[in-house]
This record gives C-alpha cells, sequence and structure tokens, in this order.
C-alpha cells in the first residue's frame, strides 16, 4: 500500500530523500510554511501524514505549523517531525507536545520509512477496531432501545371464556395493568388472532363445543401462534384431571374462582421473566 506524505521544513535532504528513495511505499508532495498553502495541499492532496522536517527552523515556522495542527486533527492526519534531538525537542517545548511521531536523527533512510509505514499501519489498526467497537456499541444501544421499548409498551392479554361474567372480571382485574381482548370460545379467539397478536393467553379450560385442551392444539399447530404462553382457567379439582391439563403443557394453570394474586403473579412471571 502506498500513503500519501505532505512534506514541508528546511531540511532539503530528508524531503528528497522521500521523493528519491522512498517512492514504494509512499507518494510525497511538498508544501510552504504559509498555513493556506498547507490547508489547500491538505484539502487536494488528502495526505495520510504530516512530516515536518526540521533543520534549525525559526520560531515563526514552528509557530504556523503549530496552528495547522487542529485542521490536521479535524481531518485525522497526524503530524510526524524529522530532525535532530535538538530540534525535536524545540518543536516540541514551543507547541506543547503537537507531534504524533517524532523521528530523531539520526536516523537512516531505510529508519524513517519503517517507522512510518507502521505507525499509519497501527493507525488503521486501531481506526479497524475503533470503527468495529462502534458498531457492536451502536448494536448493544439499539438492543437496549428496543429492550426499553418493549418493556415500555402495554401487554396484551386474550381471555378466552364461555362464561360472560368470568371475562367481565378478569378484564376489571387487569385493564389497569394490561391492554385486554376477551372471546366468549375457540373459534372467536382464533378469529383475532388471524389479524392481532397477544402476549398471553388465558384459556377456560371446559367450554362447550370446542374445549380448552382443542384450542391449544390449534394454537401449537400453527406457526404463527404456536408459542404463545398459555395459562389454562379450570374449576377442575382432581388430582387425575389436574394431571391431564399439565399434560397438554400450559405454560401455567389457574384453579377457579380464581385469585387475583395468584393471578397476577402467575401473569407477571409469565410475561416479565
Amino acid at each position: 500500500m502506498t500513503y500519501k506524505v505532505l512534506l514541508t521544513g528546511r531540511n532539503k535532504t530528508v524531503i528528497d530523500d522521500f521523493f528519491s528513495q522512498m517512492v514504494d511505499n509512499f507518494e510525497s508532495l511538498t508544501t510552504s510554511i504559509r498555513y493556506d498553502d498547507i490547508v489547500s495541499h491538505i484539502r487536494y492532496f488528502k495526505p495520510d501524514i504530516f512530516v515536518y522536517c526540521l533543520n534549525q527552523e525559526t520560531n515563526d515556522h514552528i509557530t504556523r505549523v503549530a496552528t495547522v495542527k487542529t485542521r490536521l486533527a479535524k481531518e485525522d492526519i497526524p503530524v510526524a517531525i524529522i530532525g535532530s534531538e535538538e530540534d525535536c525537542n524545540d518543536f516540541l517545548r514551543s507547541t506543547n507536545n503537537v507531534a504524533d511521531l517524532v523521528l530523531t536523527r539520526p536516523i537512516s533512510t531505510v529508519g524513517i520509512e519503517e517507522r512510518i509505514v507502521n505507525f499509519l499501519k497501527g493507525k488503521q489498526q486501531k481506526s479497524k477496531e475503533d470503527a468495529f467497537m462502534a458498531e457492536v456499541q451502536a448494536a448493544l444501544t439499539a438492543s437496549a432501545e428496543e429492550k426499553a421499548k418493549e418493556e415500555a409498551r402495554r401487554k396484551h392479554i386474550l381471555v378466552v371464556d364461555d362464561d360472560p361474567m368470568m371475562l367481565k372480571m378478569l378484564k376489571e382485574h387487569l385493564h389497569k395493568d394490561y391492554d385486554i381482548a376477551t372471546a366468549i370460545n375457540g373459534k372467536v379467539a382464533m378469529k383475532f388472532l388471524e389479524n392481532k397478536t397477544t402476549d398471553l393467553i388465558l384459556l377456560d379450560y371446559e367450554m362447550p363445543v370446542e374445549n380448552g385442551a382443542d384450542v391449544l392444539e390449534k394454537l401449537r399447530a400453527n406457526p404463527a401462534t404456536q408459542d404463545l404462553p398459555v395459562v389454562f382457567l379450570t374449576g377442575v379439582t382432581e388430582k387425575e384431571k389436574i394431571k391431564k391439563v399439565l399434560s397438554l403443557k400450559p405454560q401455567g394453570y389457574l384453579l377457579k374462582p380464581i385469585e387475583k394474586d395468584k393471578l397476577f403473579n402467575t401473569i407477571h412471571e409469565i410475561l416479565h421473566q
């Protein structure tokens, strides 16, 4: 991969080395020390790194380069300096350490090339890792927001019972905390579920024509409703009959007459577990 290098500074020998000996890795361009020239080249050349080749630079020149740092940072372009230990220290002291990479001479042309290439590769890797982590964080945030919306949404309960008084009582118990729909039999319930959804079905076990077991069988046979949690409402108290109810594997069952606290506890365990 070839990196774009924008060069400036008074060390013409090092600058010439970029054009004559480092062409395999770098596409180089020189710019003046003028702020407007540097900004113009940043805009049109779009360098991967800005390299200041130091050679007894004046404070005025160093200050000019320092003022470009904000623009370079905005474009995510790092600053490298190459110079003697004295030149590098003067630059760092005068600019409050704005350099991202410091190459102190004596250093060979190969050494300069390797250090810059490795620095840019590391920067690219970090950018990829940061982008990946940003995607992960965005996904987690979206998931959390979706979960919060789901939790904030009022849960829906479909009550199926052939007794109008039971439907009325359950609706009165639950309507403050849940959205309630009622069905007088299994046929009405299945018709409701053709176009609407629910989070839980309270299903009377003993109904004429089509009992709760028949309705549950239909629910489990339909891919759209097979995972809906079902709680049987039953007046059956005999041990053997209760075993038969449980053999159908509902998510729960409640004995009639329904105890309000047990009703809420059962619903809460299923919908908010």
